[in-house]
């Protein structure tokens, strides 16, 4: 008998070995997730595009392990708020933007009932380093509190932005001379990001008389102001982390917007060391970040129940610097030892109303030329 006929019979019994092997492998493997189910919650896949400044909550290990503890894997992909919309959202199980005004557009697009939902919000501030809060604050665009925090004058400072005034013409920059050029806040890019974009609804609203901006008469008051506001930034980036880093780092412009959240995270998670000399300026008139969930999905509308309800979730989302929708008292408790930096009660500090996304859209255009 020659190899070939030797090695047949060879390679039937080891085919009968292995498809024995392989069945006790299936059996072993089905008999062990019946008893990982039986000590622990089988976990559904949800994905999701979220706004950039939630992606360190939604990568934070502890968030992981209380959302699979909770029966959810969650997989996010990251894109600037006011450009969701533009994505094509099959396959996502539910979109996170940072603000109601996209999400409201992002929830005419869904036949999901339920949503939108706002687990937690964050209002915006502006960080500035103590030379040049100081700077504002002897000049009138400011007030500083006996901590690290303090109000930025919105009407004073937009009069000043009008003027094109210049650190060199405010008193008391002379003894900074880091302090030079023309006087301005870094924002991200109004058209694609959140933050940006809220930036240029605080604005309009307070140049304009308290006046929400709501048709094309509106834009066109306030439309020359706004332009000076964002053209004088250069390049803008379409993330509020990047520029945020940058400011901590001691480099790029002395006044940067970002939120709040994110200096009340480094705070929180002891990190205090990284903030330097920042001094945290509430705008005397602001607008919240309302992160607000939008459901595609029926798994992505008990995902969204799940994150604004459960305990330890709102607990870790404070941790991140975020204040949970209706229970101020657990932001007000964690961040007590932090009143400093942190205004725990927003005291004197208004609300600016958010245009529609149309709207909203079109003052940013605007800025642009």
């Amino acid at each position: 008998m020659g190899f070939r006929e030797q090695a047949a019979p060879v390679r039937r019994i080891v085919g009968i070995v292995l498809a024995v092997l392989l069945i006790g492998g299936v059996a072993v493997a089905v008999a062990a997730g019946r008893d990982h189910r039986n000590t622990s919650t089988a976990t559904k896949t949800v994905r999701g595009v979220i706004g950039s400044e939630k992606a360190e909550f939604f990568a934070d290990p502890d968030v992981v392990k209380a959302l699979a503890a909770r029966g959810f894997t969650v997989k996010t992909e990251t894109s600037g708020s006011w450009a969701m919309d533009q994505l094509p959202l099959e396959g996502y199980d539910f979109a996170f933007p940072g603000s109601k005004a996209p999400a409201d557009e992002l929830q005419r697009r869904t036949s999901v009932t339920g949503g939108p939902l706002r687990p937690f919000y964050s209002p915006l501030v502006v960080v500035a380093h103590r030379a040049a809060a100081q700077v504002l604050a002897e000049n009138g665009l400011a007030t500083l509190g006996s901590g690290s925090s303090g109000k930025l004058l919105m009407a004073p400072y937009l009069k000043a932005a009008k003027a094109d005034r210049t650190w060199q013409q405010l008193k008391g920059a002379e003894k900074h001379a880091e302090l030079t050029g023309t006087v301005f806040i870094t924002s991200t890019d109004p058209v694609t990001s959140n933050s940006g974009a809220l930036y240029l609804a605080a604005a309009s609203y307070v140049a304009d008389g308290g006046r929400v901006a709501a048709d094309d008469a509106a834009i066109d008051r306030t439309a020359p102001l706004l332009r000076k506001l964002i053209q004088v930034q250069g390049a803008q980036q379409t993330s509020s982390d990047a520029p945020f880093r940058d400011f901590i780092s001691g480099v790029g412009n002395p006044l940067v917007l970002v939120y709040e959240s994110q200096v009340a995270s480094l705070l929180l998670q002891k990190q205090q060391q990284e903030l330097g000399d920042l001094v945290v300026l509430y705008p005397d008139t602001t607008v919240s970040s309302d992160h607000t969930l939008v459901p595609l999905t029926a798994p992505g509308l008990a995902f969204g129940e799940l994150l604004s309800t459960d305990p330890a979730l709102r607990r870790l989302a404070v941790r991140h610097g975020f204040r949970p929708q209706g229970a101020a008292a657990e932001f007000t408790a964690a961040t007590a030892g932090h009143s400093d930096y942190i205004d725990r009660q927003l005291t004197g500090i208004r609300q600016a109303p958010v245009p529609t996304a149309t709207v909203l859209r079109a003052m940013a255009r605007r800025t642009r030329g």
